[in-house]
């Protein structure tokens, strides 16, 4: 059984009215794309929203365009193929090889895009789902285990051309849409949006505030209640601010009583078993963790903190040596298996727990 669930959803009010008179601030554009295997929304207000919603729509396109691995005519594709012979990449996949491995040191080997065919024996790119034996996993794992960039896997051979090892792929679906959100901040800026939400299915970026001024409610969605409508663990109130949720709830399937979802650790070559049901992480348009794109940070890191658990997440939060005397550039928002949600302090005024799921609040401090 599969779900494509944007279990991070933005609860925006939006104004209408037949025939109500309209401020230029007021002014909005909403649209639905599908695209990057996800239910997209993209709402912008302003004088010149109309062509900022679609220009949006155009970024995202350029990027599933290059980035997909089923589009046998996208980037990824032939680097997928290039079985150790160099080929010319653009910007855009250049940008995501570098930040890949960088996520992939920082993580501890947590993120890790060369797990691309461990993924694809599970079944979870082309929705033929499987368990492959361990025998198959052991092979396919050994061509992965190093990543991306690390002990010759991936070389860098020129500034645009990159090649992988005979046998190597890659998938930049843990990292893509957070880059695709990093872009439109620049889209919302060129056409002077005042306020936007955006919702990549999952990946939400609460531009400005609402109408009113007060922030924009981003829901978190209960993964032990994906079935009903508005089942929330709980709602932040963010401005101007990403939001990136990874879960195995959203895709799954089930095989003699078992659950098998597509998160797949690259440790152990099986969907994470890690205490999580869920990981949020949230950080401002202007921070980050130096890389210039906050977005894709938090895109990576929801999934590799997922796989890591609660206490090495926090610990990962914590760690004063990886981020200096200015703190941890994100917060965290963990949904347990044990009925808990997790925030860490950064997030304590703005997460309002949903007193219906059930669950009970913690506040993590450093």
């Amino acid at each position: 059984m599969r779900r494509l669930a944007a279990y991070v959803l933005l609860l925006a009010l939006l104004l209408s009215g037949c025939g109500v008179q309209m401020s230029p601030d007021e002014a909005q554009e909403s649209i639905q794309v599908i695209a990057m295997d996800t239910a997209m929304l993209i709402t912008t207000y302003g004088e010149r929203s109309p062509a900022a919603a679609y220009a949006c729509e155009d970024t995202i396109r350029d990027l599933e365009a290059k980035l997909s691995r089923t589009d046998p005519d996208s980037e990824v594709s032939r680097l997928n193929a290039s079985a150790g012979e160099p080929v010319e990449v653009g910007e855009d996949l250049g940008v995501l090889l570098e930040l890949a491995r960088y996520y992939h040191g920082s993580t501890g080997g947590a993120f890790n895009i060369a797990i691309a065919p461990v993924v694809s024996a599970w079944g979870f790119t082309g929705d033929s789902f499987r368990v492959p034996s361990q025998a198959e996993l052991d092979g396919l794992l050994e061509l992965a285990q190093d990543g991306p960039g690390y002990n010759g896997s991936l070389s860098h051979g020129g500034a645009d051309r990159y090649s992988l090892a005979p046998g190597q792929a890659i998938d930049l679906g843990g990292i893509a849409k957070g880059y695709a959100a990093d872009k439109i901040v620049k889209v919302l800026q060129e056409h002077d949006v005042p306020r936007a939400n955006i919702n990549l299915g999952g990946n939400v970026l609460a531009y400005g505030g609402r109408p009113d001024g007060t922030p924009w409610r981003v829901g978190i969605q209960d993964p032990a209640r994906v079935g009903e409508q508005n089942a929330f663990a709980g709602v932040l109130a963010l401005t101007d601010s990403f939001a990136v949720t990874s879960g195995g709830y959203q895709r799954y399937f089930e095989q003699g009583g078992k659950t098998y979802h597509h998160i797949i650790d690259p440790a152990t070559g099986y969907p994470a078993d890690s205490g999580l049901t869920s990981v949020t992480v949230v950080a401002g348009l202007g921070e980050g963790d130096g890389s210039g794109f906050p977005g894709t940070m938090c895109d990576a890191y929801s999934t590799a903190l997922f796989i890591m658990g609660e206490e090495q997440a926090l610990a990962f939060w914590r760690d004063e040596t990886q981020w200096g005397e200015e703190g941890c550039p994100f917060d965290l928002v963990l949904v347990t298996e044990d009925g808990r949600v997790v925030v860490t302090k950064g997030l304590a005024d703005r997460f309002t727990l949903d007193e219906s799921s059930g669950y009970t609040l913690e506040v993590a401090s450093q």
